[in-house]
């Protein structure tokens, strides 16, 4: 099937109304393109990385758009749909450049397309994401592939934060080792620890959309017997005490929880955070330090820092603290 983007580009205050009547037009649903997007905050619950880019955005007012199917009715209707968005003026609304675009789009096409932009991807010495509908042989005998298959809800692994996190990974997970994955996601983090020879493994999200996904993706893997995916809140229903504890989530939800992190980890155990944006990374840093972790080693990539930090053995000296 063919389907018709319509895309009206109109004022802030004239959006609720264009929705209105694109949906008495017929379409299920829209997408609001608002110019003041990028300067808003964000709700964080699920620690969420928002990464908006301005130019995706238009420079003024706001472009609905909607999918309305091409048959023999398209051009009355879209006709229509001009005329009543300029009849809004006369109950003073300011529609903006009342603008209306039209172009046609495959079904087929539309909800594919984006795979052709995302490839096997070596992220580290061993590990390498691979989309599930790549071929994909290994480099090497000692090559880890993690196979994702991202869907429209999540990444594809390869951002800086996920990166670095599984690169910490590799260097501190142990044969049997226990991980706890806080703020789960896709799973890649876990899915990394299980393959890295980690014993137990468990995987946590407060999202239901993201439990569901890790689950699909640790069973994609082979590992849906080897990783534990719960839902809920950071470590709320955790109850095992794990070497090592990853969270790839924003540095307002990490400086939260360090004490609990602290308290759950064994003596030595290691707790990697990621999603750090360069002008929150001393205030993480401190928040673990406030916790009785020394930083063992700060990681960069680009504009995102991660951070390696350990919970001394019993009888060491909480307050040490390494400069990095």
């Amino acid at each position: 099937m063919k389907w018709a983007e319509i895309a009206v580009h109109t004022s802030n205050e004239a959006v609720d109304a264009v929705s209105n009547l694109l949906y008495e037009a017929g379409a299920s649903g829209v997408v609001i393109e608002d110019s003041r997007e990028p300067d808003l905050e964000h709700d964080t619950q699920f620690g969420e990385l928002y990464e908006l880019d301005r130019a995706d955005y238009p420079s003024e007012g706001a472009i609905v758009k909607a999918y309305l199917p091409v048959n023999s009715f398209l051009p009355e209707t879209v006709n229509e749909l001009k005329n009543e968005i300029s009849n809004l003026v006369s109950f003073g609304l300011d529609i903006g450049p009342n603008s209306v675009t039209q172009s046609e789009v495959d079904e087929e096409d539309w909800s594919t397309a984006w795979k052709d932009y995302y490839h096997p991807v070596k992220i580290s010495k061993r590990f390498t994401i691979v989309p599930t509908w790549e071929d994909y042989e290994r480099l090497s005998t000692d090559e880890l592939i993690i196979e994702l298959d991202p869907g429209m809800a999540f990444g594809t692994g390869t951002h800086p934060t996920t990166v670095m996190c599984l690169q910490a990974l590799e260097k501190t997970v142990n044969n049997g080792d226990e991980v706890v994955d806080i703020g789960t996601g896709s799973g890649v983090l876990s899915i990394g620890a299980a393959l890295l020879g980690a014993g137990r493994v468990t995987a946590l999200d407060l999202d239901e959309v993201a439990v569901e996904s890790a689950r699909q993706n640790a069973e994609l893997n082979g590992l849906a017997g080897q990783i534990n995916v719960r839902q809920g809140n950071l470590l709320d229903v955790y109850d095992g005490m794990p070497d090592v504890a990853v969270a790839n989530i924003l540095a307002e939800v990490i400086v939260t929880f360090t004490d609990e992190a602290y308290r759950v980890l064994k003596p030595g155990g290691l707790f990697i955070t990621s999603g750090i944006i360069a002008q929150k990374k001393d205030e993480v840093k401190d928040a673990l330090a406030a916790s009785g972790f020394r930083i063992e080693e700060v990681m960069v990539m680009e504009d995102w820092t991660a951070i390696i930090a350990r919970k001394p053995e019993a009888g060491g000296t909480d307050a040490e603290i390494l400069s990095k």
